[in-house]
């Protein structure tokens, strides 16, 4: 749509065209396969000669549309949807590593962002090296190898909060020859868009705001089409040298802006599927086109829960950047001025026995091993998405054991609260 349109008119208009006569809301094209004339009209399509469709694994319209919709709104020239959040972080990382590959991580990543990068990834021989994310710029620059290929961070960490300086980052890593990916899942482009800070790659979940129904997994990888692979030739083979598998095509060459996605679509979805299915790829839609409306209403609430724990007595401390006295809190204004996320991470006294407790006697908030939808959610990390790590790692990852992780919803803020002090009084 180009930017002459506000991210609210994207969140609706975005990707889905129609020409004359054809479906005004996106059609769901649910098929494996499509049909051709020729032989030799195939044939150019798997030359990567021209675009089009010829089998859903690689690409659908559905998908491609949803895909474009969320690149428009990063502000980024291309993207690709995954299966999950989890394949667009693997994706995008395998994309540009190989085997005796090295990439410098944030520590407070996700856990299964961490566990991806620290163990599964050291499995086909590429080394991680975690770095906590406020550490001094000098401090970092250490953590990297003639070898290192990417840096890869999160807007706002999962569940630790971190707000990450994204200028730093983005600097660290040029410096370094190699582009910095984001996960901007928490933040969405609504509230962040990380390639206006200097980042060069973008991941979502999908699953989370850019859904908001818990309806679907899902995930996406965007690319801002500025770093320049050619300049670090030697670094990136897979773009900048041919590719025996496509007739010795040289995606940087070939495609330029747009090589990195066409790549990971044309060789990693290939290889190694992980495609969201149409019918999902059309929900995800719907979900995208309130984006706008639902974000400031997390963020609303967020910021109401987060005064109440803040002021309450049983409460030993609340992690959450829309706080004043909170250690992110000027991050949060430079990079995120309207807003953070609707995620708050708080503790109360007497630890992790208390807070289970607690979570036992809610009402209306769910336990769930889900975050960021309409429905206000809570989980104990420590007991549930983080169980595989230690007390040391999750130290380590800015987790402490007694974290509960309350992902607001965009019900009456009263009501949430409500329920909160309810629960309380049972501890």
């Amino acid at each position: 749509m180009g930017d002459n349109y506000s991210i609210e008119t994207k969140c609706i208009q975005s990707g889905w065209k129609p020409k004359k006569g054809e479906p005004r809301i996106l059609p769901i094209y649910q098929s494996t396969t499509f049909k051709y004339d020729t032989s030799d009209q195939m044939g150019r399509l798997f030359d990567l000669e021209e675009e089009g469709y010829f089998y859903t694994r690689l690409q659908n319209p559905t998908n491609d549309a949803v895909a474009e919709k969320i690149a428009e709104l990063e502000g980024g020239v291309a993207a690709m949807l995954t299966s999950s959040g989890q394949a667009a972080n693997y994706y995008a990382i395998f994309n540009i590593c190989e085997a005796g590959d090295h990439i410098v991580v944030s520590n407070s990543v996700y856990g299964g962002t961490f566990n991806l990068y620290g163990t599964t990834l050291k499995k086909q021989g590429i080394e991680c090296t975690f770095v906590n994310p406020d550490d001094p710029y000098e401090t970092l620059c250490e953590a990297f190898r003639p070898n290192t290929k990417a840096v890869f961070a999160e807007t706002i960490s999962n569940p630790s909060l971190v707000v990450l300086d994204i200028e730093k980052f983005a600097r660290l890593a040029h410096e370094h020859g190699v582009p910095l990916i984001v996960d901007n899942t928490f933040a969405t482009p609504i509230n962040c868009r990380p390639f206006t800070w200097g980042a060069d790659i973008v991941t979502h979940s999908t699953t989370k705001y850019m859904d908001g129904h818990a309806m679907t997994v899902g995930g996406c990888i965007v690319d801002s089409g500025n770093f320049d692979w050619m300049a670090h030739k030697d670094k990136f083979p897979g773009l900048t040298t041919p590719d025996e598998s496509y007739h010795g095509i040289v995606y940087a060459e070939k495609f330029g802006k747009k090589a990195y996605i066409t790549k990971a679509t044309a060789q990693l979805m290939r290889d190694l599927g992980s495609i969201p299915s149409p019918m999902n790829a059309f929900l995800l839609n719907v979900g995208l086109e309130t984006l706008h409306l639902r974000v400031p209403r997390h963020c609303e609430n967020a910021t109401r829960v987060a005064e109440f724990l803040n002021a309450h007595e049983k409460v030993a401390w609340v992690n959450y950047a829309g706080l004043e006295d909170n250690k992110y809190h000027t991050l949060a204004q430079k990079y995120m001025p309207n807003g953070t996320c609707g995620v708050i991470s708080f503790g109360l006294k007497g630890g992790r026995e208390v807070a289970v407790r607690f979570m036992d006697h809610l009402k209306l908030v769910a336990i769930v091993t889900h975050v960021a939808d309409a429905r206000t959610c809570v989980l104990n990390p420590a007991s549930h998405t983080h169980r595989q790590m230690t007390d040391e790692q999750l130290k380590e990852a800015g987790i402490e054991p007694d974290l509960i992780r309350l992902s607001v919803g965009i019900e009456n803020a009263d009501d949430i609260i409500a329920d909160l002090s309810q629960a309380m009084e049972t501890v």
